[in-house]
C-alpha cells in the first residue's frame, strides 16, 4: 500500500475516531499490526488550536510509524491554514474529514455535510493539496442519504485534484452507524478511479476482511469500531489474509497485560483525574466478552483512582485465570 511517497508495512489502516484514537490507542494499535493508524478529527478553526483538547490531540511526541493527521472543516482558507499548522507540527499525511455524520459537525457544514456540495468539496481539496508538500488523502461515506449516493462523484472530483487515498465508509450520512454497511458504492468507486481506495465499515473480524477486500477490491481496509477494545484485531486480519489461517484469540494473560499497558498510558497522557475517567469507556469495550452482566464494568466506573483502576483489572484478570466467578472489588 503506498500514499504518494510513503510505503506502509501492510493495507490496514484505524480508522480516526474522535475521543478513540488518541496517541496511547495508536501506538497500541500500531504495535499490534496496524500499517497506518490516523488521528482524532482536529477543528479547523485556529480559536480552539490552543485548548487542552486539541493539543492532546496533535500530540506525536514519541510515535512511532507515518503520521497521519485528520482535520474537518467547511472553509477553504481555514483548511488550508490548519493543513500546514498540523504538518509544521509533524503531520505527515493530511486527511481531510468529509465522512463524520455528527450533529455539532454537520450543522456547521463540515464533515459529511459537504457531500451535498460537490463544488465546495473540489474548493477545499484543491486549497489543501495546494497548501502543503506532503500527501493528501480523504475519507467520505456514500453519499448524504440513500436517495443521494453521490460517493463516485465525490471520489472523481477528489482523484483529479490531487487525493492521494480514498477511504469510503459504506454507510449513507443519514445512516449513521445503523443498520449494516454496503460495499456496492465502494466497488462502483474504485471501479471508477484509479488512486488507492480503502474501504471502511463493519469489519470485525478477518473473515469479514476477506469478504470486504475481495468484493469491492479496494486497496486496503479501515478499521474503526472494531479495533475499539480488541486492537488484535490488525494482528489477525494481517495473518488471515497472508496465510488463510485464523490465530488463536490473545491468551488471557496477553489480555490482562495489553489492557493494564493500555488504561496506564491513558492515566499518564491524560493525568489522572481525566485519564480515570477515560480509561472506563475503553475498560468497557475491552470486558464486552467476559463481564456480560456488567458488573464488574459498574464496579470499575466507580473507583476514583489511577491506582485502584490498575488493582481492580489485577484482581478482575487474576480470579478470571484461576476460574473464580464471584464479584471481583478493587481490592481483589
Amino acid at each position: 500500500m503506498q500514499i504518494g511517497t510513503y510505503s506502509l508495512d501492510n493495507n490496514l489502516m484505524l480508522a480516526p475516531m474522535a475521543g478513540v484514537t488518541d496517541r496511547p490507542f495508536r501506538q497500541l494499535c500500531r504495535r499490534l499490526g496496524a500499517g497506518l493508524v490516523v488521528s482524532e478529527m482536529l477543528s479547523s478553526n485556529p480559536k480552539v488550536w490552543n485548548t487542552a483538547k486539541s493539543m492532546q490531540r496533535m500530540d506525536h511526541s514519541g510515535e512511532s510509524g507515518i503520521r497521519s493527521v485528520q482535520i474537518a472543516g467547511a472553509d477553504p482558507d481555514l483548511m488550508a491554514e490548519a493543513a500546514k499548522f498540523n504538518v509544521a507540527n509533524g503531520a505527515q499525511i493530511i486527511d481531510i474529514n468529509m465522512g463524520c455524520p455528527a450533529k455539532k459537525v454537520n450543522k456547521k457544514l463540515a464533515g459529511s455535510a459537504l457531500l451535498q456540495h460537490p463544488e465546495l468539496v473540489e474548493s477545499i481539496i484543491q486549497a489543501v493539496v495546494n497548501a502543503v508538500s506532503v500527501p493528501v488523502t480523504l475519507k467520505i461515506r456514500t453519499g448524504w442519504d440513500t436517495d443521494n449516493r453521490n460517493g463516485v462523484e465525490i471520489a472523481r472530483i477528489a482523484q483529479e485534484n490531487g487525493i492521494q487515498s480514498l477511504a469510503v465508509h459504506g454507510r449513507t450520512r443519514a445512516c449513521m452507524y445503523k443498520g449494516f454497511a454496503e460495499y456496492k458504492t465502494i466497488r462502483q468507486i474504485k471501479q471508477a478511479i484509479s488512486i488507492p481506495v480503502v474501504a471502511n465499515g463493519d469489519i470485525t473480524s478477518p473473515q469479514k476482511a476477506r469478504e470486504v477486500l475481495e468484493y469491492t477490491e479496494a486497496d486496503a481496509l479501515m478499521i474503526g469500531r472494531g479495533a475499539q477494545g480488541n486492537p488484535w484485531i490488525f494482528r489477525e486480519v494481517s495473518h488471515y489474509l497472508n496465510t488463510g489461517e485464523l490465530l488463536p484469540p490473545p491468551s488471557l494473560l496477553e489480555q490482562h497485560s495489553v489492557m493494564k499497558e493500555h488504561v496506564a498510558a491513558v492515566h499518564a497522557f491524560y493525568g489522572a483525574e481525566n485519564g480515570v475517567r477515560i480509561a472506563r469507556k475503553h475498560v468497557g469495550w475491552y470486558l464486552v466478552e467476559h463481564d456480560k452482566d456488567r458488573q464488574f464494568r459498574k464496579t470499575f466506573n466507580g473507583l476514583e483512582s489511577a491506582s485502584e483502576q490498575l488493582q481492580a483489572i489485577d484482581g478482575y484478570f487474576n480470579a478470571l485465570q484461576t476460574g473464580e466467578t464471584r464479584q471481583i472489588s478493587p481490592a481483589a
